[in-house]
């Protein structure tokens, strides 16, 4: 499976999971998580494979999260909607995203990323 990181380049944490997985030899695809957000369908089939709770999946340090509102709104909110919510602007997405499909990662954690990812 290949391997799939939504980062933001202008994102410290995405810099240093990057940096790992390149300095562990993991091959991945980077993709602009701002730019080309994962689409509602992706995030359903992550969030399924991630067993999380979906609400672990938004970036409650970031502007937007704060701008709308959403930790009042997020609790009334169903997983549809919190789905669409995600995909329509990359910056509600806590990252690093990190997936190939069957195994996710949130976050920058050297461990998690070693449980997750291996390495060399």
């Amino acid at each position: 499976m290949a391997i799939k990181a939504y980062l933001y380049n202008k994102c410290d944490t995405c810099r240093k999971a990057k940096k790992w997985l390149q300095d562990e030899g993991v091959a991945f695809e980077e993709i602009p998580i701002v730019d080309a957000p994962p689409s509602k369908e992706e995030l359903s089939s992550i969030w399924k494979a991630s067993g999380l709770d979906l609400r672990k999946f938004f970036n409650v340090s970031g502007v937007q999260y704060r701008e709308l509102g959403l930790k009042d709104k997020l609790p009334g909110m169903s997983d549809e909607e919190m789905l669409a919510l995600l995909a329509s602007n990359g910056k509600l997405i806590k990252r690093p995203l990190i997936t190939d499909d069957e195994k996710v990662t949130l976050g920058f954690k050297a461990e998690e990323l070693e449980k997750a990812w291996g390495g060399k």
